[in-house]
């Protein structure tokens, strides 16, 4: 069993923070961030127990379509693996495309986001194909043109008088 975090990385707080922020009106209703004690009996070894994984209603009445995310999310450096709708993909397993998922839940209300540990701090924008990126922190913002075009992000050095 994994150990049982006692918060969720900044990465997964962010998605949740950033899409309220998008989409103030959607339904939160299969969110979720850390395991209940029933999710954590059926999925002792799941990403929610350490913090890296977090759970995203899908809305699409509001504006939260599962599967636009679902494809969207693939491109992301911070994604380990997604579920939604029976389908997996992994970035490890990339190569052999969306694969068929048979877990007991199959995701059908909420995609599941698994966040890769070496990018559990990057709260840069998860939505940055929509019209206006969504920041949380000024340091965000900095990670967000990193992210985009690292060669030519520099950041200016504080003014000293």
């Amino acid at each position: 069993m994994k150990p049982v975090a006692k918060t969720a990385t900044p990465a997964a707080r962010s998605l949740l923070k950033q899409a309220t922020k998008l989409w103030p009106k959607r339904a939160k209703a299969s969110d979720g961030l850390l395991p209940s004690a029933a999710h954590l009996a059926a999925s002792p070894n799941s990403d929610h127990n350490t913090g890296h994984a977090v759970d995203l209603t899908h809305d699409p009445k509001s504006g939260v379509d599962c599967h636009e995310l679902f494809q969207k999310f693939k491109e992301d450096k911070r994604v380990a693996y997604l579920i939604f709708d029976s389908k997996i993909w992994s970035r490890a397993r990339a190569s052999e495309g969306d694969r068929r998922y048979t877990g007991s839940n199959p995701h059908s209300k909420h995609i599941h986001v698994s966040i890769d540990p070496k990018h559990d701090k990057d709260t840069s924008s998860w939505f940055s194909w929509k019209k206006k990126p969504v920041f949380t922190s000024p340091d965000a913002v900095i990670q967000s043109l990193k992210n985009r075009n690292p060669q030519k992000c520099e950041v200016p050095s504080p003014k000293e008088d």
